[in-house]
Order: C-alpha cells, then sequence, then structure tokens
C-alpha cells in the first residue's frame, strides 16, 4: 500500500496542540514536509521540534490566525508565490463557544462562519490552482460528528460545522477530476485539551463532578474509552495519502463507534 507523502508539502491549520498536532506529526511520518500554522508561535516552535525529520523533510511554521482572514491570506499568497507548492490543505479551528444556540448572538455566529467556512474557502482558492497543474492534491476539513447528530449544549458547532461539511462535498463534486480529493474527518471524544474544556462546561451546568462526565461520556462509546490524538492523525494521514486517492467527499468518523448513525 502507497503511503508514501514525501515530496509533498502539507499545511496545517490549528497546528500549535491537540488535533492539529497530531495530524501534523503522522503526515511528517509518512515523509511530508510540513508547514504549521496557528496563532501561538511558542507552541508552533514546540510542535515543530516534535515533527519527524528523518526523511530529509523542511518543516516550518506560520504565525497567523483565523479570525484575522486578511492577514492570514496575505500570508499565504505569500507563501505560495515564493514557490513552494501545497499539496495538502488541513483545515482545522478552535471549536466555538459551547451553549444554548438561542443564547448565541449573529455577531457570534458571523465570527465562526468566517473562521470555519470563509478562511476554508479562501485557503482552498489559493492552494487549489497549484493542485490543479499537479493532478494531485488533498483537502481535508477537521470538523466533529455534530454533523452527522448534533450535540446538545453546541448549538454554534453543529450549525458551523454543517456547513463546513457541505461546502466541502460541493468542493469535491467540482475538483475532484483533477485528482483532487475533499474529504471531512469527524473526531469523536479525543483525549484533547477541547475535550476537557467541553466536561468541565457540562459539569458545571449538571452540577456534577467532571469525573461523572466521563463516566456517562464513556458509556456512550463502544470501543468504551476515549480516542487518543495520535489515533485521530493517523486517518487524516491516510486520506492524504496516494493510497486513498479513490475516497473523495466523505464524512468519516473516527469515534470509537460512538455515532448511532451510519
Amino acid at each position: 500500500m502507497n503511503v508514501d507523502l514525501s515530496k509533498r508539502t502539507a499545511l496545517v491549520c490549528g497546528a500549535s496542540q491537540g488535533l492539529g498536532a497530531a495530524v501534523a506529526k503522522e503526515l511528517a511520518l509518512l515523509g511530508a514536509n510540513i508547514i504549521l500554522l496557528a496563532r501561538t508561535e511558542s507552541n508552533l516552535q514546540k510542535v515543530q521540534s516534535e515533527l519527524d525529520f528523518s526523511k530529509g523533510q523542511k518543516h516550518q511554521y506560520i504565525v497567523a490566525d483565523t479570525s484575522q482572514p486578511v492577514e492570514l491570506v496575505d500570508k499565504i499568497k505569500t507563501l505560495v508565490s515564493s514557490g513552494i507548492q501545497i499539496d495538502i490543505l488541513v483545515n482545522n479551528s478552535g471549536g466555538p463557544a459551547a451553549g444554548p444556540l438561542m443564547n448565541n448572538t449573529v455577531i457570534e455566529l458571523e465570527a465562526a462562519f468566517q473562521s470555519h467556512v470563509m478562511v476554508s474557502h479562501l485557503l482552498a482558492q489559493l492552494v487549489v490552482p497549484g493542485m490543479k497543474e499537479r493532478q494531485f492534491g488533498r483537502i481535508i476539513n477537521i470538523v466533529s460528528t455534530s454533523i452527522k447528530q448534533p450535540i446538545n449544549g453546541l448549538g454554534i458547532s453543529n450549525t458551523i460545522r454543517a456547513a463546513v461539511a457541505n461546502w466541502a462535498k460541493t468542493l469535491a463534486n467540482e475538483i475532484g477530476a483533477f485528482g483532487i480529493t475533499v474529504n471531512n474527518v469527524l473526531p469523536g471524544y479525543t483525549n484533547t485539551d477541547r475535550l476537557d474544556y467541553l466536561f468541565n462546561k457540562q459539569a458545571d451546568v449538571a452540577k456534577v463532578s467532571k469525573e461523572e462526565i466521563l463516566k456517562r461520556t464513556l458509556d456512550l462509546i463502544p470501543a468504551g474509552r476515549l480516542g487518543e490524538p495520535h489515533e485521530f492523525g493517523a486517518a487524516v494521514a491516510f486520506l492524504c495519502s496516494p493510497a486513498a486517492a479513490y475516497i473523495n467527499g466523505i464524512n468519516l468518523p473516527v469515534d470509537g463507534g460512538r455515532l448511532g448513525t451510519l
């Protein structure tokens, strides 16, 4: 099976921690050059130092924030115009704040739409022309299982993640003939800082301990445990590989079997 990504370059957004960092590390293990993108330089430097360099890769990072799309786009334009060819784009942005949808303002909805949908679209517009020329490209969107089964208490996330999924499916239909695949990967309950935040939030609302929330969650997962970031990263890395060339326009849950939908 060909999973070699040597001489390929991946732009991984939200790569300073959690799932984004895990994806970057797995792609590097397959030989890819990694461009880490996030807003905290110290975290980016740490992740960069942990990437695999054994295949002679060159890894770098860009400090940018998805809440500042003009500045972000300018930095990626500069990167592309310098001659760097981006073969893999991993769209990943921090999840919106938890809470009931009716408590959110339209300004909060607009901000989430910008960070998740508009930025993904802008980045795709910058890298897809080069992918078409090379007849190879992978666009992966890290979204949520909520696009299949909305999660209580995540009103904005349920709404915006679904928009990203439909954007991705439309794009997959439009550019699949150029050797470019567009897929969504749906993390379930994975052992990250984001999950810790959500569990604390749920515990506060339910007036129980975080340990009780964890127990209730594990009861819903057939695998009987939380996922680990590297397991999620491995699924993304496979979809980016040559072996996954005929997998396009799908929503892949990595959730230990929790989802009640097919």
